[in-house]
């Protein structure tokens, strides 16, 4: 390497200098004219990204399947992708109807329901829209079944092209929350709340009792037959359940001894 040699003239020599780091002003004016185009790019990137994310989060996927058999009112067989897949409809549940291999007696209004759902369904496209658990522990699909694709997710949307809200609306289901597949739950929950002040469905159906001659409404404990659960009859989940499901109990010791277990919120 050679010496760096310094005259007395000239004790440290001038480094060199680039174009684009002159501190002329035509340097400074490409560099003015330059910033505003890169905080331009910037905000178009960042707003670009955004929308991406809300478009995603506003229109999840939905999958078209054809329905091929119905089971029952919310339980049919769909064509995916190829496939056989059994569906179970997300956040709903309708009365059963005989299964008499599984043990599962018929249930007021699980007809109808059933026959509903066949005449609206069968061998029609539907598209499916999954939450965060897509399968049960029979691996059936969970989905929300749309009878057309929606325009935005939307409450109005949602009462006109989703079935298992038309379940709910038309009195043919109840609400039936599993986490955490509780994406529409309060909407579902207000749907449901509808069908029961109007008393369509379900809804209208004479409450079962267990002493005959004895007026319905007037009992001192009400039971749930699909939880085996009772509990006052001013409690406030004794008032959501429907006539399809209800039990009347003269008394505690009645209802403990038909195998119902006292809730928990009004402690019977």
């Amino acid at each position: 390497m050679r010496p760096l040699i310094f005259s007395a003239g000239n004790p440290c020599p001038a480094p060199k200098t680039f174009p684009y780091l002159r501190k002329d002003g035509a340097s400074r004016l490409r560099l003015k004219n330059f910033i505003p185009l890169l905080l331009a790019l910037f905000a178009l990137i960042l707003l670009s990204g955004c929308a991406s994310r809300s478009e995603a989060a506003g229109k999840p996927k939905l999958l078209q399947a054809v329905v091929t058999q119905v089971s029952d009112g919310d339980t049919v067989h769909v064509r995916l992708n190829g496939r056989d897949e059994k569906v179970r409809f997300t956040g709903v549940n309708c009365p059963e109807i005989s299964h008499p291999s599984l043990g599962i007696r018929e249930q007021p209004y699980g007809k109808q329901a059933a026959t509903y759902t066949k005449k609206r369904l069968l061998k029609r496209k539907v598209w499916l829209e999954f939450d965060v658990g897509q399968r049960d522990k029979y691996s059936r699909l969970l989905a929300y079944v749309w009878l057309n694709p929606p325009a935005v997710f939307t409450e109005k949307e949602i009462r006109a092209k989703m079935y298992n809200a038309e379940l709910l609306l038309n009195g043919y289901a109840q609400v039936m929350t599993a986490p955490p597949n509780v994406k529409y739950a309060d909407l579902f929950v207000k749907f449901q709340r509808e069908a029961r002040e109007k008393g369509k469905g379900l809804w209208g159906v004479a409450p079962v009792v267990t002493k005959p001659g004895k007026p319905a409404g007037k009992a001192a404990y009400v039971g749930n037959r699909r939880s085996k659960v009772f509990h006052r009859s001013d409690c406030k989940w004794a008032k959501e359940i429907s006539p399809a499901n209800r039990m009347e109990f003269g008394s505690r010791e009645e209802a403990v001894k038909a195998g119902y277990r006292p809730c928990r919120v009004c402690r019977p």
